[in-house]
């Protein structure tokens, strides 16, 4: 996410990030169809989920070099399963996606993913207790190991459960997962970067953050959360009954769309900067080279991994029983 308080973008930089971000949107939005209309008799999840851990183990390899950068890098490998371990924890876990037809149970995948981490920081600390040395900089392996999974594998694992989630119908019955709640999130958060960045590098003047990241402006800031606004009023007001269908009626998240715009919209912005400021203590520019001119897979999910939990508490707090 770009909020630049300098000159205007390229235009040839411009339109390259224009056209990576058309072709990733258009190699996705057949999946969400798939995925939201069970495609090949597949359930909920079951299109979505290699995407999201694709994104884990590119997202925790980038940011495994970029701790290296600035002091002991994690155990790479134990780094990317533990980040892939969530995700896949999340999804296996629930009944409504191994069931057909099941519904979604509130903490059931986040709990999978939750102890998915648990279990992969031990096998680090274990990792590093059975070949420790002294001033062999096992503390810091151990703390970016442990950085990664909360920050990385965590906030997926509650994505792949905000999919799985059933709102709780007005019969007071729990639908089976609608694609709505990730679908929400996902259009929020990205929209909101694409509004900071071209808010920010036509308008942006004030910096937000000069210390952590000198490009971030307060009006690319509000430029993000004005669409993360936009874009969770037309998912889900107008395109609730199309994408969900007879789920239409379920509840929606705590606060509707208003609510859930300002909320996702900041924590991506939070999201963002704490990439940022990990970056900048490391002393490089983008997490990778993966999406060209976007960056890495890490510059791709930073607005959802905290917008996750946040997006996921909005639908689960109101209906929780």
């Amino acid at each position: 996410m770009t909020h630049s308080a300098h000159a205007p973008a390229r235009p040839s930089t411009r339109s390259r990030r224009v056209a990576t971000g058309l072709a990733i949107v258009g190699l996705f939005l057949p999946l969400v169809w798939a995925d939201a209309v069970g495609a090949a008799g597949a359930g909920p999840a079951a299109w979505l989920l290699p995407v999201a851990l694709v994104l884990a183990a590119g997202a925790a390899a980038e940011l495994g070099a970029i701790l290296g950068a600035c002091g002991p890098a994690p155990r790479r490998s134990l780094l990317v399963a533990g980040c892939v371990a969530a995700p896949a924890a999340a999804a296996l876990g629930s009944g409504a996606f191994r069931v057909p037809g099941a519904a979604g149970q509130p903490l059931e995948s986040v709990g999978w993913a939750a102890a998915a981490t648990v279990a992969a920081l031990v096998l680090a600390a274990g990792v590093e207790i059975a070949g420790y040395r002294p001033g062999d900089g096992s503390l810091g392996r151990l703390t970016g190991t442990a950085l990664g999974l909360s920050a990385v594998g965590l906030p997926l694992g509650f994505l792949v459960g905000l999919r799985l989630l059933g709102t709780m119908g007005s019969d007071g019955v729990r639908n089976v997962p609608g694609i709505v709640p990730l679908v929400a999130l996902v259009a929020a958060a990205k929209t909101g970067d694409v509004f900071a960045y071209l808010v920010g590098s036509q308008w942006g003047r004030h910096r937000m953050a000069p210390v952590v990241s000198p490009g971030k402006t307060w009006e690319g800031a509000a430029g993000s959360i004005l669409g993360a606004v936009v874009a969770s009023w037309i998912v889900l007001v107008p395109l609730r009954g199309t994408l969900d269908g007879a789920a239409a009626g379920a509840a929606g998240p705590l606060g509707g769309w208003l609510l859930h715009g300002v909320a996702v919209g900041a924590a991506g912005i939070l999201g963002d900067l704490a990439e940022s400021l990990v970056k900048r203590e490391a002393g490089v520019k983008d997490s990778g080279t993966t999406l060209g001119a976007l960056g890495g897979a890490l510059d791709l999910v930073d607005s959802l991994l905290f917008a996750a939990p946040t997006a996921w508490l909005l639908w689960m707090v109101p209906y929780r029983s």
